[in-house]
């Protein structure tokens, strides 16, 4: 699979390195008691899965993040599997995140998450010169939720925009979302170009209860909004305009963790290749299809 190549540049993530705990019951959850389940341990994080898809895709891509020591050296070496510089900042005093995902009949997922060392993310892990090369850089929404985050965020944008670097946002989760405030995060990411919700997070952000009038009011607020649509596909908005609209290939549903944070990572790595939405949407679609085809957030090894 390939979308872009080193001639797009190099696309910067930053957010979070996860330690997924995902457990498949088998049947109903037996309160008080026990339940079979099939349980997995895997590498995740939206940040991180969204960097990995996007390698995956073609694109040369560096994901800046902060992990445990306990599980650090794990997650480096599983994002490079998957072709990504990994700058992984070592945070002493906190474990790796975790997240526990349970996973629903239709493919649907729960979490219950520990932010750990991920909260901490800081302007102390950073450096100007991870911007040298970079064409693009998508944040992770998660990053705004913590004030070091804010912090790194803003000042990721600023050099990003004095630059002449363009920028993405994830706006990650609706519970967070509603703890922070759709104002606040409107506010903090005010001079981002892309913006890629799922429905339920666009019209959030938008106030709207139809997820095109939420696309067409978040593109006067961003350049371009793409917006998921769960198994109908995906649908962009610029201008205030609706641009484009892609279906979903159709596919059984295995696993849907990480299948936002794909498509994510595909429609950049297509969009920065030749800033085509129309193709970058369906490109999209099709990757996120080919995710909900297996277990955890992330593609197949690049190496081992």
């Amino acid at each position: 699979m390939s979308a872009a190549s080193d001639k797009s540049g190099r696309l910067l993530v930053l957010g979070d390195v996860v330690t997924d705990v995902v457990a498949n019951p088998h049947g109903p959850i037996a309160h008080g008691t026990d339940t079979s389940a099939t349980i997995q341990l895997r590498p995740g994080g939206s940040g991180a899965n969204t960097a990995s898809w996007a390698a995956h895709c073609g694109a040369s891509v560096t994901m800046l993040a902060r992990a445990g020591l306990d599980t650090h050296a794990w997650h480096a070496d599983e994002l490079r599997c998957h072709g990504v510089d990994a700058q992984l900042r070592v945070d002493a005093e906190r474990a790796t995140a975790v997240v526990l995902a349970l996973i629903a009949d239709d493919g649907e997922r729960s979490m219950i998450t520990d932010r750990g060392a991920g909260a901490h993310l800081s302007c102390d892990d950073w450096d100007d010169a991870l911007l040298d090369g970079t064409a693009h850089v998508h944040v992770s929404g998660y990053t705004l939720f913590s004030a070091s985050g804010r912090a790194l965020a803003a000042a990721v944008f600023d050099s990003a925009e004095a630059r002449g670097v363009s920028t993405s946002v994830d706006p990650a989760s609706t519970s967070f979302l509603l703890d922070f405030g759709v104002e606040n995060f409107l506010r903090e990411t005010s001079t981002v170009d892309i913006v890629v919700p799922n429905r339920d997070e666009a019209m959030l952000l938008s106030g709207q209860r139809d997820e095109a009038a939420a696309a067409r009011l978040l593109s006067e607020h961003y350049p371009i909004a793409a917006v998921t649509v769960g198994e109908r596909g995906a649908i962009a908005a610029a201008g205030g305009d609706l641009l484009a609209e892609a279906a979903a290939p159709v596919r059984a549903v295995t696993d849907s963790v990480g299948a936002g944070d794909a498509f994510t990572g595909a429609f950049l790595a297509s969009w920065m290749r030749d800033k085509d939405v129309s193709r970058a949407l369906r490109f999209g679609c099709e990757t996120a299809a080919e995710a909900v085809t297996v277990v955890g957030g992330r593609p197949p090894h690049r190496t081992r």
